[in-house]
């Protein structure tokens, strides 16, 4: 991996994004700081973070520890989405796998780590990920993930997705030189991980996939369309938490009956599947399929569905059984549903929200 560097917790807005010199390897980093920032020699290159300019410091000088440790790392491409709704209605905003688990990961109360990329003349992470208790790494892209989302009906099930943009792909060694138990892959499309990265991770901890990101594909014509996952069993071992949605589960395994796709991906080696619907979550690990109805109240957020259902369901395995984490991840998600963007809320909301409808 990289030099170790580390990104400071980021809970407040005067907590702001700072480059790390050259012998960090250009990764980026989260600092806390005053109402300054250190001195920084890209804040004429990068404008649109806020960065000072070289020889402006920050009270104190705003500093950077080694040795860190997490939970989870979340990993994965910012996006400049585009999304319109059944009735034409367009929302801009800077979205992204990674986003939603990350708020999801981070509200649970997950010591949580992030690491992104984009190019920083096109997307603003210190507004996106304003308020977020977890600390913000992330690594310069020619170019920013971008999709423009069509969606058909009002429950957001029936879309049409267009590439706009595509990040240049992750490696192992431009990851941040620090320890953590889990790293959640929250890919976009094909092409942002690859198998390489996987077996790299799995030395270093346990794995989780969102299995979206090996399945969309950009097409010539800058379409987005599904295909199966050639390498899926020679990689699938090295999972320990693999999600998919229904209709990605029929793509990897040809069956549409949920739990006999989750017991398949499991006897082909994910050690632990999740599998989400618009009515339930379905989990399996290799002993019993276990399902949690979905009980949001309106879907004004929908987006980020299944982002927020896996990262909730593996900041609670940590210190739960399958059972009970299918159950917070199925609360966690419901309540997230119930207003527009990422979960940013608390654990004690989820606990609350599972006293009262589960």
């Amino acid at each position: 991996m990289a030099n170790p560097q580390i990104g400071l917790h980021f809970p407040r807005r005067n907590a702001m994004l700072v480059p790390l010199k050259n012998c960090f390897s250009g990764i980026f980093v989260c600092v806390q700081t005053g109402s300054s920032l250190s001195a920084c020699e890209n804040a004429e290159k990068y404008p649109s973070l806020g960065l000072k300019k070289k020889g402006e410091s920050a009270p104190g000088g705003a500093q950077t520890k080694m040795g860190k440790s997490y939970d989870v790392m979340v990993i994965g491409p910012v996006s400049l989405d585009c999304n319109i709704d059944h009735l034409g209605n367009e929302r801009r905003e800077v979205g992204g796998a990674v986003v939603a688990s990350g708020f999801a990961a981070a509200g649970s109360g997950a010591k949580t780590a992030i690491f992104c990329k984009l190019n920083p003349e096109e997307a603003d992470l210190s507004e996106r990920f304003d308020g977020i208790a977890a600390d913000l790494y992330w690594k310069p892209s020619v170019h920013t993930c971008s999709i423009r989302n069509q969606y058909f009906t009002a429950d957001k099930e029936k879309r049409q997705c267009t590439s706009l943009g595509v990040c240049d792909p992750f490696r192992f060694d431009e990851l941040p030189d620090v320890q953590t138990a889990v790293y959640h892959f929250a890919g976009l499309v094909y092409g942002d991980f690859d198998g390489a990265l996987l077996e790299a991770a799995s030395r270093h901890g346990k794995v989780g996939l969102d299995v979206q990101c090996m399945l969309r594909h950009v097409e010539p014509d800058k379409s987005m369309a599904f295909h199966d996952w050639a390498d899926k069993k020679q990689y699938l071992p090295m999972i320990d938490y693999l999600k998919t949605d229904a209709a990605e589960a029929e793509i990897l395994t040809g069956l549409t009956d949920r739990a006999e796709a989750a017991r398949l991906l499991h006897a082909w080696g994910a050690k632990e599947v999740l599998i989400t619907h618009n009515t339930e979550v379905l989990a399996y690990d290799g002993n019993q399929i276990y399902t949690c109805p979905i009980k949001a109240r309106n879907l004004s957020g929908r987006t980020g569905r299944g982002d927020t259902t896996f990262a909730g369901y593996i900041v609670e395995r940590q210190q739960a059984g399958v059972e009970e984490a299918l159950r917070y991840c199925t609360a966690l998600v419901s309540l997230k549903m119930e207003t527009p963007g990422p979960f940013r809320g608390t654990r004690q909301d989820v606990l609350d929200y599972m006293k009262e409808f589960y």
